[in-house]
Formats: structure tokens, C-alpha cells, sequence
């Protein structure tokens, strides 16, 4: 990943609260061979995400034809997360997206917008959008309507 990635995922991540520690785990994508169809790389991805999930977590897959919602929505969602003491792993696909498997397993399909997004943005806005979700539930000043 390029280092302004790193950067701004760094700096949310250590911004949020111990109560909710946002921690990367990243999955190797499958190497491309020539004639190898999408499909087939996707699959194998799919298997090493599912391998690297935390045993009963709640599931949300990032995808462009996911739900949408407001960040004080996302508020909401990660304040009753924490009440059902669940762990979340957010799931972002590769450059070549995710296995068609690894959406119907989720628990929730999000869209952060309709526009198809480079998997190292989404990275670094996933992650601002946590910390500012969970700024709201401490009624610190860095959300503003």
C-alpha cells in the first residue's frame, strides 16, 4: 500500500477508544497467472478471508450495491454492537472485488457509496468514518452537523 494509506489508517485507528481498537488484518491477494479467470482468484481469496475472521463475528462486507446510511446511523450500529459485546470485522475487497460467497455471508451489506472505489481509499474512509461514528457516541466535537 502506498504510505499516505498507511498514514491515514494509522491515524483514525489510534484515535479510537480502547472500548473500540480498530485493528488491520490484511489478506494476501491471489497472485495473477496468466488465463486464470476472476472467478477462480476471487474464490481463493475468499477461502483466506474466511480463514482470517474472527470466530463469530458479526460480518460487514463494504461492497458499491450494499445498504447505505448516515454516519449518525453507523453511531447507532456501533453503539449496539457494543451493547451485544460483538466483534465486527469489515470486510474490503481486492482489486479485482469479492467472491460473490464471501457477500452472501455477510451480516450486513454496506455501500459507503455507489461509486466503485479503490480498495486502499475505502481503507483510509472506512476507517474516518469508525472514528467519527464513534466521536458522536462520546459527544466529542470532531462530528459536526
Amino acid at each position: 500500500m502506498p504510505a499516505w494509506v498507511e498514514a491515514g489508517f494509522d491515524e483514525y485507528a489510534r484515535r479510537m477508544t480502547k472500548e473500540m481498537p480498530l485493528e488491520l488484518v490484511q489478506v494476501k491477494p491471489e497472485p495473477r497467472a496468466a488465463g486464470m479467470p476472476v472467478e477462480r482468484l476471487t474464490a481463493a481469496e475468499a477461502r483466506r478471508v474466511r480463514g482470517a475472521l474472527p470466530s463469530g463475528c458479526y460480518k460487514v462486507v463494504l461492497d458499491e450495491r450494499g445498504q447505505t446510511c448516515t454516519t449518525k446511523a453507523l453511531a447507532k450500529r456501533l453503539e449496539a454492537w457494543q451493547m451485544d459485546a460483538l466483534d465486527v470485522a469489515f470486510v474490503i475487497g481486492g482489486p479485482d472485488g469479492l467472491d460473490r460467497s464471501i457477500r452472501t455471508e455477510a451480516d450486513w451489506l454496506w455501500s459507503l457509496s455507489p461509486l466503485t472505489l479503490p480498495h486502499a481509499l475505502v481503507r483510509v474512509l472506512l476507517a474516518e468514518q469508525l472514528y467519527r461514528a464513534a466521536s458522536i457516541l462520546k459527544n466529542h466535537p470532531y462530528h459536526r452537523d
